[in-house]
């Protein structure tokens, strides 16, 4: 099944050359989004990523600034012209993230939200479907189509990892996902490594491999200062080490072929 191309904003993502979108966990402040704006424009990031409505394990934790932080991206979006992706959580956040964003995110734990994925299917903004951590790869193709149903094909999936036995890593990469869900749903597919390690460590072999495995496009999670980040400090990159990760993975995306884009399961594409 060939690969449906989508626009967000001045980017297409599935037309060839992978992108990469990067960002901070959560907007914290102004002054922080327009740091990290800047730095990731630099380093040839195509999209910029932030938090502004935050699900979070515990409910003590930071649960992110909403419409406030919203309104922090849209002006880094404007100061830099760069398009922007965050998440919703409910139905009522879809009206005021559409006039800000240029992409709405569907986070993992949102995966199986129907109504959410039916409201967001009735607008014509480019959504960003993670899979859930304990989705098969039917089932998120499934969520897809509540999207779809609804009149919205501009989808894009994420694969982030999903929940194994495994201690040592927050979530495990499932490769395989990546041409599956190319293949059987005709999505374009990027990959999240930060949230599969959950380690600063591990994000530029895992990025590298979704990148052999076809992936569309990499998530990376940046903050000026990692470890006082109010959520997911452990698994970001410091800005100098965007700016290395991102100079080698642009310039490895240049060295790895195309993925056959027409190729069916079973095929050797050959």
């Amino acid at each position: 099944m060939e690969v449906r191309a989508v626009t967000v904003g001045n980017v297409t993502v599935g037309a060839g050359r992978p992108v990469l979108i990067a960002g901070p966990c959560s907007v914290e402040n102004l002054e922080m989004i327009r740091a990290v704006a800047a730095a990731a424009v630099k380093s040839g990031v195509s999209i910029l990523r932030g938090g502004s409505f935050k699900p979070r394990t515990s409910p003590y934790s930071f649960q992110g600034l909403g419409i406030e932080g919203l309104q922090m991206l849209d002006a880094a979006r404007r100061e830099f012209s760069i398009p922007v992706v965050s998440e919703v959580m409910s139905i009522d956040q879809i009206e005021p993230s559409l006039e800000m964003v240029d992409m709405i995110q569907v986070g993992a734990r949102n995966m199986h939200n129907f109504p959410l994925l039916s409201a967001l299917g009735r607008t014509d903004r480019p959504i960003l479907l993670k899979r859930g951590f304990m989705a098969t790869i039917e089932e998120w193709l499934m969520a897809a189509e509540y999207i779809v149903k609804e009149g919205n094909d501009r989808v894009v999936l994420c694969e982030r990892g999903i929940r194994t036995f495994e201690p040592w890593t927050r979530n495990t990469l499932d490769i395989s996902a990546v041409p599956l869900a190319r293949m059987l749903g005709g999505y374009p597919v990027i990959v999240d490594p930060c949230h599969a390690s959950g380690r600063r460590d591990l994000l530029e072999p895992l990025a590298m491999a979704g990148l052999a495995a076809g992936a569309d496009g990499i998530m990376l999670e940046v903050h000026p200062e990692p470890e006082k980040a109010l959520s997911d400090g452990g698994q970001s990159l410091s800005i100098p080490e965007l700016t290395l990760m991102a100079g080698r993975l642009l310039n490895w995306m240049d060295t790895i072929p195309q993925y056959e884009k027409d190729c069916e399961p079973g095929m050797d594409g050959g």
